[in-house]
């Protein structure tokens, strides 16, 4: 008789490490490519079957160990809607991108363990979105100012926030244009990404700034039952 392949389970944590790492591998390749901090900061590391570049900031690394500490806990209690990376210039402080990373729990799965994808099935999806991210420089508007970097989870609203988190506007660009990235699933979780950049005005300056009239902390809208919470700001 011919032999089947042990077929291997993935448990919501199980995804939830999986989604945490990719986040963070995410975060540190936007930060690289759109040159937020200087290039002789970043090491190269072999990760997914690629070469990723992955910051040597201490204080860098701390903070995104802490972000992503807490965001691995709102994903165990299923709390997270959204991870959104925010570029915005350090002198006006008007947001030019918002990398968008849509997290949602896979329908059907009632919290016990589900067969897990091949390997090499859901690796080749991640390739795809962080070749996606190094291709960036390719199509999107040139940052020609110094710019700072804030990271945005959309959760929901009965969630336990840490005294360092604060509620936040989603720090929308008025006029913008998107471009849609891949996606990859577990079986647990489905993430979805996009980019969106401030679009060029008729004189050919760059749209900015929030996406309402009103200022101030906006919630999320009702439907999404959310909101934005922002990890203290931080910049090279």
């Amino acid at each position: 008789m011919a032999s089947t392949a042990q077929k291997t389970a993935i448990t919501l944590r199980g995804s939830v490490e999986i989604v945490t790492e990719f986040f963070g591998y995410s975060v540190n390749s936007i930060l690289y490519q759109r040159g937020i901090y200087p290039p002789e900061t970043f090491k190269k590391v072999n990760k997914y079957g690629l070469t990723m570049l992955v910051t040597t900031d201490t204080g860098l690394n701390d903070y995104l160990e802490q972000v992503l500490g807490q965001l691995s806990m709102w994903l165990v209690d299923k709390s997270v809607q959204k991870l959104v990376v925010v570029i915005a210039g350090q002198e006006t402080g008007k947001t030019l991108e918002r990398w968008v990373f849509d997290v949602r729990m896979e329908k059907g799965f009632d919290g016990s363990a589900v067969e897990a994808r091949p390997e090499k099935e859901l690796t080749s999806e991640i390739q795809a979105i962080i070749r996606q991210i190094t291709a960036s420089v390719t199509f999107l508007p040139l940052l020609d100012e110094a710019c700072t970097f804030d990271l945005l989870v959309y959760t929901d609203t009965d969630v336990n926030v840490p005294a360092a988190w604060e509620e936040s506007d989603p720090k929308y660009i008025a006029k913008s244009e998107e471009v849609k990235l891949r996606s990859f699933t577990t079986r647990v979780h489905k993430v979805d990404a996009a980019v969106s950049y401030a679009a060029d005005d008729d004189d050919g300056r760059r749209s900015g700034g929030a996406g309402r009239a009103a200022g101030g902390a906006l919630r999320a809208p009702a439907d999404m039952s959310s909101w934005m919470l922002r990890a203290q700001e931080r910049g090279p």
